[in-house]
């Protein structure tokens, strides 16, 4: 179950990956056991201008050492504080919050794009059964080598630097890859074109969203996304990206 309350957890170890995208590792046992792929954390600033959180996906969860691993890159002046933290120093965290990835034993395509790479890490490690990793991005390759391990790993950057040139879909499509499932994080239209590629070919699709977050439990419905169905409570069509997601069937949403 998700944590609704603040604790403070201490930084283990912190590098910079690329150009604005910092790797950090932060210790809680109590939160680490309960940590899934596909949940995140929310972190709290120590300037006092800032109030809300910054949500942070899991990347990494290291049972043996307590610790849970954020990959994220800075995108505003809440991540840039965050990025000037130091090893030793403790920062106030509320989590895991969210419904993280079903773990099915299936033929399965891991799909990550840009800054929604990280979380897919964690998710090759535990998922059983044969796997294709499929990331893509802009130009420099962040953790790629880190997916190696875990299964097959394909290329796509935009430039044609590496791999396959254009976006993921084009690198599926060139590999020929073929899969019973596909999972998928990542910007917005990327996920929609997995969608789209998932129910042409009757593949059952789970997309982990990006979106802007305020408290992160749901209670302010700031981040809300369009369902195919209505709310049994609400009756809308309309469900929370941070409580009920941020994974979903692709069968369930409309992006």
């Amino acid at each position: 179950m998700a944590r609704s309350y603040k604790k403070n957890v201490v930084i283990t170890d912190k590098t910079q990956l690329d150009e604005g995208i910092f790797s950090m590792w932060v210790r809680d046992e109590e939160i680490t056991a309960e940590a899934k792929p596909g949940q995140f954390l929310s972190l709290y600033c120590k300037s006092g201008n800032r109030l809300l959180p910054r949500p942070i996906s899991i990347c990494e969860i290291n049972h043996v050492k307590g610790e849970l691993r954020l990959v994220y890159r800075v995108a505003g002046q809440g991540t840039e504080e965050i990025s000037g933290y130091h090893i030793g120093d403790s920062i106030e965290v509320m989590g895991p919050l969210g419904n993280g990835f079903p773990l099915e034993e299936k033929k399965v395509i891991l799909i990550g794009g840009g800054i929604g790479i990280p979380p897919m890490l964690e998710l090759a490690k535990q998922i059983p059964g044969e796997k294709n990793i499929v990331l893509g991005y802009r130009d420099t390759t962040f953790l790629k080598e880190e997916f190696l391990p875990y299964g097959k790993v394909y290329i796509a950057t935009e430039d044609g630097s590496l791999g396959t040139k254009g976006n993921v879909l084009d690198a599926i499509r060139e590999n020929g890859l073929e899969g019973e499932l596909l999972y998928a994080c990542g910007p917005t239209p990327m996920l929609k074109g997995i969608q789209a590629y998932g129910v042409e070919r009757g593949i059952k699709t789970y997309l982990s969203l990006e979106e802007r977050m305020a408290c992160g439990i749901g209670a302010c419905l700031a981040c809300v996304c369009k369902t195919k169905e209505k709310d049994h409570h609400t009756n809308v069509n309309n469900t929370r990206i941070c409580k009920e997601g941020p994974v979903f069937s692709g069968e369930e949403i409309e992006l």
